[in-house]
């Protein structure tokens, strides 16, 4: 089964994060064993302040690996209706956060979601199937 990760999972690896870089090092090694890991848009745009040239980028994203795909116009539909339950709660930002994208985009494909915030996912995508420590 296809995974998502979520951005702050690649950043853990990349920056050697203290706190998190051995869980998270842990479960991108068991998804990239099992499977084909999902990486769309925002998390690439969210992971690439890492890298200085696009080709270091890629040489960590092997395709046989990370399958890049687009967001559909029916998750962009969704990340939108999420946001307006967010701004209904009080939520101040004036845009769809990029955690509204990642989580629809895993919903509408019905991707197991490997996070290691998963509180504002469980909140805004109750039905999401997520993987946390």
């Amino acid at each position: 089964m296809p995974v998502m990760l979520d951005s702050c999972v690649y950043l853990d690896i990349f920056t050697r994060d203290k706190h998190w870089y051995a869980w998270s090092s842990e479960v991108l090694s068991s998804a990239a064993n099992k499977g084909t890991i999902v990486i769309n848009p925002i998390i690439y745009a969210e992971i690439s302040i890492r890298f200085e040239r696009i080709e270091e980028l890629e040489q960590v994203l092997p395709p046989d690996v990370f399958d890049y795909r687009p967001i559909s116009r029916e998750v962009a539909f969704l990340a939108g209706k999420i946001f307006l339950k967010y701004r209904a709660r009080g939520g101040a930002k004036i845009f769809p956060l990029p955690d509204f994208f990642i989580g629809a985009h895993a919903a509408i494909e019905n991707l197991l979601l490997i996070t290691r915030d998963a509180k504002r996912f469980k909140t805004y995508f109750p039905c999401l199937n997520i993987l946390s420590p």
